[in-house]
């Protein structure tokens, strides 16, 4: 299987990093393209991959050819590509945004096609990552793709239509957690704590939860009633989150989340 990517940025590094430390294939079966010659640099000197400025050498040369573009990028590129793609070819998209009839609409074809929506835990192997394939895709091909996708974390295939709601509930999520282990980390430092010590305890303790969460298989709100002594801490704080409309920021802004990527 030999593996293609079209843009060599974070989110193409931490899939390429994924793959060869999993051993799925080896670095001479990947081949990436970019604009920036600093980054097919860097990217050939990390991972001894094969890298090129243009794309149609990458295309060329995949089975299996990511597109790891911007969205304002992504039509441009294709149409530089779709005269040399061939049927047999199956291209997996981690673009925000563009749906598997876009995709079609721009081949000008019905293009085999993964639309994947991973969030930038793939940077430490952690990503968890919405997979639809289009109907030419097969079994086989489907089984492939989801092995290069779980190279650097989970994936779960989900219909379509629910894509924004992944692109929201985990796309974007690093950015709401981040915040949340900032504000957290702030309060510890209003308390006495050293900065570097206040992110520590903040982010293993949202780790820890979330591992928690999984491991056991429990109910976030049971968990939750776990920390919650009678007329402890924890409930104390939870009411302040009540009454500051904590749940319902939350759910508002994933919604406009998920609104902003149908808009896309």
């Amino acid at each position: 299987m030999k593996i293609g990517f079209i843009g060599l940025g974070n989110m193409a590094g931490a899939m390429i990093g994924g793959l060869v430390k999993s051993g799925l294939v080896k670095p001479s079966d990947i081949c990436g393209s970019d604009v920036s010659e600093a980054i097919v640099e860097k990217r050939a000197s990390e991972f001894g991959i094969r890298t090129t400025t243009d794309n149609a050498v990458t295309v060329e040369f995949a089975d299996y050819l990511v597109m790891a573009v911007k969205p304002q990028f992504a039509g441009a590129v294709i149409k530089g590509i779709k005269d040399k793609i061939r049927p047999e070819q199956v291209v997996v998209s981690i673009v925000a945004g563009k749906s598997l009839a876009w995709y079609e609409e721009q081949f000008g074809k019905v293009q085999k096609c993964v639309r994947c929506m991973p969030n930038t835990a793939a940077l430490v192997g952690a990503a968890i990552t919405g997979v639809t394939p289009n109907e030419a895709v097969n079994d086989d091909e489907l089984k492939n793709a989801i092995s290069i996708i779980e190279s650097f974390g989970k994936a779960s295939v989900v219909p379509e239509h629910l894509m924004d709601a992944v692109c929201a509930v985990s796309g974007s999520a690093p950015a709401y957690v981040f915040m949340f282990i900032e504000a957290m980390a702030d309060a510890a430092v209003e308390e006495g704590m050293p900065r570097a010590q206040a992110y520590e305890f903040a982010a293993n303790a949202v780790y820890g939860s979330a591992k928690l969460m999984i491991d056991t298989g429990k109910h976030p709100g049971e968990l939750k009633d776990m920390v919650c002594s009678p007329a402890g801490t924890t409930i104390a704080a939870v009411r302040v989150l009540e009454e500051a409309g904590f749940r319902g920021t939350v759910i508002d802004a994933v919604e406009a989340a998920a609104e902003r990527s149908k808009e896309l």
